[in-house]
């Protein structure tokens, strides 16, 4: 996988159990503060829309993630 993809794969991953931390209704409910991780990772990603600067980014790059993606195309 690419960086892009695991930023998408993190971002909804994060988001989906931090709403069913935060939803009352939901079985694993926590606290409804659990939602302003929510917050946090919908204005991560608008940022990194306008800036192209994504913290996520950084630390895969520094695990060696590749940046693009092999084509299976001959």
């Amino acid at each position: 996988m690419t960086v892009d993809r695991y930023i998408r794969v993190f971002a909804g991953l994060f988001i989906l159990v931090s709403l069913a931390l935060g939803i009352e209704g939901s079985p694993l409910f926590v606290s409804r503060w659990a939602l302003a991780f929510t917050t946090f990772v919908g204005a991560n990603l608008l940022q990194s829309g306008f800036t192209n600067v994504c913290p996520l980014a950084f630390f895969l790059k520094k695990l060696g993630v590749s940046e693009t993606a092999a084509s299976c195309a001959r």
